[in-house]
């Protein structure tokens, strides 16, 4: 067992899941308003539609992705995940209690928004075709198939490194903030998943006309 590219790999799941994106956005407006749990759980569900991706890529079965409108559906549920939230989180901002509001939203709610974002974005799709199926590609070549299951497993690992540390510098942050910046960190991430939202909606126009 090659324990440097054990390490690459944790940090390769680090790469892909620290850029600011629809899932991070959502995971710093759950955690800030009702806690780690909430926040954790956003990363679970974004993990597990991510397994899904990488499963597909692993068994070779990416081949309808290739259809238009398997495509246009993506680019279009996507924008309507991604602007639903983002609508949410800005209508939501004023209702913010900084007593109380812990544990307000359910889990599964959280965890949901989290799978949804990630199974429905065309870009995840890619990011993960482009990436992990290079690396595998890769990493078969010179290694048998048990060895190649335990490295990819290292990139969950790396993706919930991240997820606890983001749950867990929400929650650290959620005490000195006052209702003001609560309110401004809820509106930017709707405002960040809006702009998700009308980039996937424009692709998928796009691609429809």
């Amino acid at each position: 067992m090659n324990v440097s590219l054990l390490v690459s790999y944790i940090f390769l799941g680090l790469t892909l899941a620290a850029p600011i994106g629809p899932v991070n956005s959502a995971r710093l407006d759950k955690g800030i308003k009702n806690g780690f749990w909430h926040a954790w759980i956003v990363g679970t569900g974004s993990m597990i539609a991510d397994a899904i991706f990488m499963l597909m890529i692993y068994l070779g079965l990416v081949n309808f992705l290739d259809i238009p409108v398997i495509q246009i559906f993506l680019w279009l549920f996507g924008a309507f995940v991604l602007m639903y939230s983002g609508v949410e989180c800005i209508v939501k901002a004023n209702n913010i209690n900084l007593a109380f509001s812990r544990g307000k939203e359910s889990l599964f709610k959280c965890f949901f928004t989290g799978f949804l974002m990630s199974i429905s974005s065309p870009l995840s799709i890619l990011f993960w075709l482009g990436i992990y199926g290079s690396v595998l590609a890769k990493t078969a070549s010179n290694y048998g198939r048990t060895d190649l299951l335990i490295y990819s497993s290292m990139i969950f690992v790396g993706l919930a490194i991240w997820d606890i540390f983001v749950a867990a510098i929400t929650t650290g942050f959620r005490r000195f903030l006052n209702y003001g910046t609560l309110r401004a960190i809820s509106i930017l991430s709707g405002l960040s998943l809006l702009v998700f939202g009308v980039y996937f909606g424009f692709h998928g126009i796009a691609a429809l006309l």
